[in-house]
């Protein structure tokens, strides 16, 4: 974890030589009470279970309850209601990976525009389904691209050729300041409950949330340490921060669809540089393993991005001893056909699951010595796929194993090399795990 200073002044729409918009306290207030009929004011729900484990008090923003199951409405319908009528007649155009998707076209919906949906291609199929419910009849889905910088650039193109309005999922001033309203509720949540915010934990894709939520903060709790959360595989805002410029990220791993982009927005870049105090970075796999656990001991279905506040309290453990604590829970679209895949992903990242090419003599008994003198008593195979080669004398096989604790790995790898067994391991390989596996 890095501390990050900076000298930046904020700058508002009335100072366009600075080129830096920032956004204001009472345009935040004004959208969130142009909200109030729309969205969902969602639960600051304490975790009796997060708080006992990390010694803090530990209150969760449940946005995964809102209206169409992420904060990604606010900031839509604020955009939409802030266009003319005759831009509105004009048509909708936005680009998302699945969320803000689900935000424009419920808007569209209420308010009776017709609106065209850019998705790229790899958006969980829930997602999909779900932006068409919303939707009804006014919204027209596309899929194109595989990032949502590809699905983007389209939307781009058609949103030029067709005279629409964009609707930017989050650099954009009305945007930024929807989801800034969700900083209101909590704010006014924390007084009633009569609790002070130490730290605020949000998670950061493109920069909208963060940044709206941010400087609410900063103009209200000023006291209060601001902490935005990436995914290891798509750290393009921590990597700007590091840089300081906003940089493009030439390949992301998407897995934490709501949350991977490959460049977050030129307003969003400034105002989170000169508003968190911190941004951190989360392996998905420990992505995976928060997800579980908040199903397991809260009962909380998250999507990967939803998990990313809490995924990274370890990081913070020694900081929020004895302190209050926000994270803000984003979103609960998750696509139930990803449930062997995060379980997987999860099950690598904490140690408990291991690749293996191994060698096996061919011949009778090879298999059943490898399961009675090498396998612990709580391993198990949970993959094995064998070619037998005629003309060899040894046959690959890859085989996976899960371990009931960490620990045990190093004993494996002992048996397997007291046993004299052949083997490659494939976890700290990537390109060949990822052909393999």
């Amino acid at each position: 974890m890095t501390a990050t200073t900076y000298t930046d002044t904020p700058a508002t729409r009335s100072t366009p030589a600075e080129n830096f918009y920032y956004p204001q306290l009472e345009d935040i207030v004004a959208a969130a009470r142009r909200l109030e009929t729309v969205v969902s004011y969602t639960p600051l729900l304490h975790s009796q279970n997060l708080s006992d484990q990390y010694g803090a008090n530990i209150f969760l923003k449940r946005e995964d309850q809102q209206v169409v199951r992420s904060y990604k409405i606010r900031g839509a319908y604020n955009k939409i209601l802030s266009l003319s009528e005759e831009q509105q007649r004009q048509g909708i155009v936005c680009a998302s990976a699945g969320n803000h998707a689900q935000g424009v076209a419920y808007a569209c919906a209420l308010l009776g525009l017709k609106g065209t949906i850019f998705m790229p291609v790899p958006t969980p199929s829930q997602k999909v389904q779900q932006v068409r419910k919303y939707g009804k009849e006014y919204v027209d889905i596309r899929l194109a691209g595989d990032t949502f910088d590809d699905a983007y650039h389209q939307a781009q193109a058609f949103c030029e050729a067709q005279q629409a309005s964009f609707v930017h999922p989050f650099d954009d001033p009305e945007v930024i300041e929807g989801q800034a309203s969700v900083g209101v509720e909590i704010l006014q949540q924390l007084e009633l409950s009569g609790h002070h915010a130490d730290m605020m934990i949000m998670p950061v894709g493109g920069g909208g949330l963060a940044s709206g939520l941010s400087a609410y903060f900063k103009a209200q709790s000023p006291d209060t340490q601001l902490i935005g959360v990436e995914p290891e595989g798509a750290a393009s805002m921590s990597t700007s921060f590091v840089a300081g410029s906003n940089q493009t990220l030439p390949d992301i791993d998407t897995f934490v669809d709501g949350a991977a982009v490959q460049r977050v927005g030129e307003n969003t870049f400034r105002i989170c540089r000169q508003n968190l105090q911190d941004i951190l970075t989360v392996p998905e796999g420990k992505v995976c393993a928060t997800m579980l656990q908040l199903y397991n001991q809260e009962a909380i279905v998250v999507e990967p991005a939803g998990a990313l506040s809490i995924a990274a309290l370890d990081s913070l453990k020694d900081e929020i001893r004895g302190k209050t604590v926000v994270c803000l829970i984003s979103g609960g679209n998750n696509d139930i056909h990803r449930t062997e895949e995060i379980r997987e992903r999860a099950l690598l990242h904490e140690g408990l699951k291991h690749y293996f090419i191994v060698n096996f003599p061919q011949r009778a008994g090879a298999l059943q010595e490898f399961l009675a003198e090498v396998l612990g008593p709580g391993d198990d195979i949970t993959h094995f796929e064998y070619s037998k080669k005629s003309n060899s004398s040894k046959g690959p096989a890859l085989i996976g194993i899960e371990l009931n604790h960490k620990d045990n790995f190093q004993s494996l790898l002992q048996r397997m090399n007291e046993q004299r067994i052949r083997y490659e391991y494939l976890n700290d390989k990537p390109d060949l795990f990822r052909f393999l596996v």
